[in-house]
């Protein structure tokens, strides 16, 4: 699973064929011992549980980034090479 971005002590990824689960544009954050998975379209979280500044900074970063969160995972589901994404600053 490619990590595209660090922030914060914030670990984003995107997994390769990852559109049977949750069935819905999504990146996957770990902070210290939480983990969730984000809708790239709402940015609400579709699973698992995370804190709450820091989901709210994961938000904020798919505002910003939500076009290029997009083109990711087209890439992703079809297992192709991931592009970084700036971190939240």
């Amino acid at each position: 699973m490619p990590t595209i971005s660090v922030f914060y002590g914030i670990q984003i990824m995107m997994y390769f064929y990852d559109n049977g689960q949750h069935n819905t544009p999504h990146i996957h954050a770990e902070y210290q011992d939480s983990e969730a998975a984000f809708s790239i379209l709402d940015g609400e979280i579709i699973s698992g549980d995370f804190p709450r500044k820091q989901t709210r900074l994961v938000q904020a970063w798919i505002e910003l980034h939500q076009e290029s969160l997009m083109v990711d995972w087209k890439l992703a589901i079809t297992g192709q090479e991931l592009h970084r994404v700036e971190p939240l600053r």
